[in-house]
């Protein structure tokens, strides 16, 4: 029972923590810096990621440079994985995100149900997918896979002072990327082979 309490005390002080640092570098998203990098960190948005994966593939497909394609076949099965992923978390949790959280006047984080963006914070999508992506490059192009990682980092770092994530949506969506990648891997690692075949014949 007293570790039960002790775990329960910890969680409590760590969610404050976490609420009170990014309320904290929240105070700064009105500032140009914050607006100019967090309007650039749009390109981790859902439509773009699909975009820039698919170009890849069907580049590689057209050119006939199967890494190309199988790169991009990477990208974008991990980025549906991380999206699948986020999407069934959201929606079995409630959390406001910072900004909503100041105008409503207190934190919310709980289970349940909220289909609105103000109340579905919890994990980062933007992060989740950026570092499935991010990654996924960084298989079979090392030296662009630090430019798409270190990108992601940004991507990531800006989403608490731009008061749309708190630390830990961010933790949660970076750790939901990583898994994707190497689901994605997986999986298209075992078809590949055989796709590839059957369009260079």
């Amino acid at each position: 029972m007293g570790k039960k309490k002790d775990a329960k005390k910890a969680g409590k002080a760590l969610l404050k923590a976490d609420t009170e640092a990014t309320h904290d570098v929240a105070q700064n998203r009105d500032t140009l810096l914050v607006r100019v990098a967090g309007g650039a960190s749009e390109i981790a948005d859902q439509p773009p990621l699909i975009a820039i994966s698919a170009v890849t593939l069907v580049t590689g497909v057209v050119l006939r440079r199967p890494v190309l394609a199988r790169t991009g076949a990477r990208m974008l099965t991990a980025h549906l994985i991380a999206t699948g992923i986020k999407s069934a978390v959201k929606r079995s949790v409630v959390r406001a995100r910072p900004n909503h959280a100041e105008k409503i006047g207190k934190p919310v984080f709980e289970p349940g149900k909220k289909d609105t963006p103000p109340l579905n914070s919890f994990p980062s999508g933007h992060t989740a997918g950026a570092v499935a992506v991010a990654n996924a490059v960084a298989r079979d192009a090392p030296l662009a896979g630090l430019a798409t990682q270190g990108a992601a980092g940004v991507v990531a770092a800006l989403q608490p002072p731009r008061g749309t994530h708190y630390v830990s949506d961010v933790v949660v969506g970076g750790a939901i990327g990583w898994v994707s990648e190497r689901a994605a891997r997986l999986i298209v690692d075992r078809w590949a082979p055989r796709i590839w075949r059957r369009i260079a014949k």
